[in-house]
């Protein structure tokens, strides 16, 4: 009886080994690290090292297409001149400066790394719905600072080199530069994803207020997430007394109003 009841406990350690083994680690699964498609980007828009851009164009399809057509509108990847297009565009001095510094500022990413992870982990649990995102990162020649398409976010670096970058004021103003640091690209990827996933619906027909109101929702849930009020206007305001006076209503709610 003895030896039974020892065989079956060792069967017993065995599995629970294999469980512990086999069990999805949340934490794993939910981590986000960025792809570093800008270091990529940054090896052939500098060197014209074509290595680069054959991993760009099979490795990132979707992100090489998405930059070329819908950032830079340089024409269609299919086109036999795309690519040296491409490379040229890149090639005037400011830009140059910019890959330079982008590669200066971001050669370390692991505090953005984490703080995505805590703050979409969080939206993860606050929402049953959502999926946390691929994100990577490029350089957008100061066009968009977000990208967001179907379970994936680009982010332009070239946008977040900190309100006191000296090429930026010549091309924004002072209230936008306060914006364009490091310490927004996690809100500013969470605002973005958010307003993806919850849409205003019928927006054309929908009032300016309506319309302020929507984003000002979409803003308190990103400040939920990430920590701290990233995002303050009077709007954003108006939620935080709403949400304050109806603590049943839960943010999941709030965005499907």
């Amino acid at each position: 009886m003895k030896k039974i009841y020892y065989i079956f406990l060792a069967v017993m350690v065995l599995c629970v080994a294999c469980e512990i083994k086999l069990r999805p680690n949340d934490e794993t699964q939910n981590k986000i690290e960025v792809l570093r498609y800008d270091r990529l980007e940054s090896r052939y828009l500098t060197t014209g090292d074509f290595s680069a851009l054959q991993e760009m164009n099979t490795e990132y399809a979707i992100e090489t297409r998405t930059l070329i057509e819908n950032v830079l509108k340089l024409g269609a990847v299919y086109e036999p001149d795309i690519n040296s297009k491409f490379l040229n565009f890149y090639q005037d001095t400011v830009l140059q400066t910019i890959i330079a510094d982008v590669e200066t500022q971001y050669a370390d990413m692991d505090d953005v790394n984490k703080a995505l992870t805590q703050a979409f982990g969080k939206a993860k649990e606050a929402l049953p719905e959502f999926v946390i995102p691929k994100v990577y990162t490029q350089i957008g020649a100061l066009d968009q600072s977000i990208i967001v398409g179907e379970n994936i976010i680009g982010v332009s670096l070239d946008k977040y080199l900190g309100e006191d970058y000296p090429l930026y004021a010549k091309y924004y103003a002072k209230d936008q530069r306060a914006t364009m640091m490091r310490a927004y690209i996690v809100p500013d990827c969470l605002n973005f994803y958010l307003l993806s996933l919850y849409p205003l619906h019928d927006a054309d027909q929908r009032s300016q207020q309506e319309k302020d109101m929507h984003m000002a929702r979409i803003m308190y849930a990103a400040n939920t997430f990430v920590g701290y009020k990233a995002f303050s206007t009077p709007y954003v305001a108006q939620v935080e007394q709403y949400m304050k006076a109806h603590k049943d209503l839960s943010l999941a709610d709030l965005l499907k109003q």
